[in-house]
This record gives C-alpha cells, structure tokens and sequence, in this order.
C-alpha cells in the first residue's frame, strides 16, 4: 500500500515537481496552497506524513506545524518544514519548537529528501514492544505513553527529543556517536546523510525543556558524540 504524502506550499512549481517526484517513486500526494487549505484536507484525509513550506500567506508553515501537532487527530503525523529563507540556527529551533520532526533546507536534493522521508515513516510505525518506563534522578520517562515527567511536572518534548534523551539515560555513562543516534533515532543512513546539526539542534531545545540540573548531566564529547553522565 502506497504512504500519502500532504505537500503544503504556495509556490505551484515547487508543488507540481514535489508531487511528480514523490508520485514517480510510489507515493500518493495530496497538496494544499497554504497552512489553512492544508488543515482543510485534514478534515478529510489522515495522510502517513506532511511536507510543508515555512513562509506562506495567511498562515504560515510554524503556525500549520503547531496545529497539526496540538490536535489529537493529527499529532501523530510526522511533518517536515521546507523553507529557503528562514535558514538560521534561531529559525531550525523554531521550527523543531512547533514539533517539526525534520527542518529542510531549499533547494534541497530530492534524493536526499526522499531518504529522510523514508526514514521517518520507518520510525513512525506504531511499535508493538513492551512500553518501557525509566524512572530515577528526578525524572521519570514513560516511553509508551510518550511522556517525560521532571519533578512530577510533564514536559512539552517532542517526538525525536523524547527518543533522543531515552537512548542517553537507557545507558548512563556510554558515549553514544552522532552517527549512531542518527541512525538509531532518526533512521537515515550514515553514509548518505551524516549532518550533525540535526542531533545539535535537538539537544539545544532538549536542553532548555528539561532544566539546568537535568541537562547539565547531557554532556558532548567532542569528537565522539554524546553521553548522559
């Protein structure tokens, strides 16, 4: 069965050649205009992942990002951003602080695209493991129900950066490379897509979600990757 791709953008070109591309490697597309034509098609179809530009009229790609992630219904579908002007490293942390699971950079390479969108359909299966639950040093991680709680308190943490602080303090003490966690966490393939700014970017909003004293404890290791000490 094929995956259905959402492609939000209000540039027509670029959404006639991601929508061929995709649709001549096996994916069903659906398109919307802008933020608020894409919660439109929302209404009436559940696609497996959304790719939406960030600058659009009305509403943006952050504000459609936010709500797709704030509805129930929704919240489960992974989306990627696209933009080629909000570029900065302030622009990607906005981007992954509406729960964006990935941040693209135009013009892009659509092979590259297509690798990310494979993986994080790949990761975004439903799991049928055991639900696990790490509780110690004033936190406690429920990894089924999908919740980080610091001090009792819950802790708004995305997708990834959830995935990403449970590899870390599932083994205190081991250093875990960039490659590894990109491959483990986000499911690309090291030797295609080996950008360590996708792991850099999650760990700085992780970070400032989880309190000083917590994420004094996520140390870099220069060279190697990270560890939880």
């Amino acid at each position: 069965m094929k995956s259905t791709a959402l492609i939000v953008d209000d540039d027509r070109t670029i959404l006639d050649i991601l929508s061929k591309y995709l649709g001549n490697h096996g994916y069903a597309t659906l398109t919307a205009y802008n933020g608020a034509e894409g919660l439109a098609v929302l209404e009436d179809a559940r696609p497996d992942i959304i790719l939406t530009d960030a600058e659009m009229p009305g509403m943006d790609g952050f504000t459609f990002c936010r709500k797709v992630k704030e509805n129930r219904a929704t919240s489960a579908i992974p989306v990627i951003i696209m933009s080629g002007k909000k570029t900065t490293e302030p622009d990607l942390v906005s981007g992954y602080d509406t729960g964006a699971d990935d941040y693209i950079i135009k013009p892009f390479s659509y092979p590259v695209l297509l690798v990310k969108l494979k993986a994080i359909l790949r990761r975004s299966k439903p799991s049928h493991t055991a639900p696990v639950v790490i509780k110690r040093d004033g936190f406690e991680l429920d990894l089924g129900g999908r919740v980080l709680k610091i001090s009792g308190r819950p802790v708004k943490a995305t997708s990834k950066e959830l995935d990403l602080f449970a590899a870390l303090v599932s083994k205190p003490g081991r250093i875990f490379s960039l490659n590894h966690l990109l491959q483990t966490i986000w499911g690309y393939d090291p030797a295609k897509y080996n950008d360590p700014h996708t792991v850099e970017v999650h760990m700085y909003n992780l970070r400032k979600k989880i309190g000083l004293k917590l994420a004094a404890r996520l140390k870099a290791v220069p060279g190697h990757g990270y560890k939880f000490e």
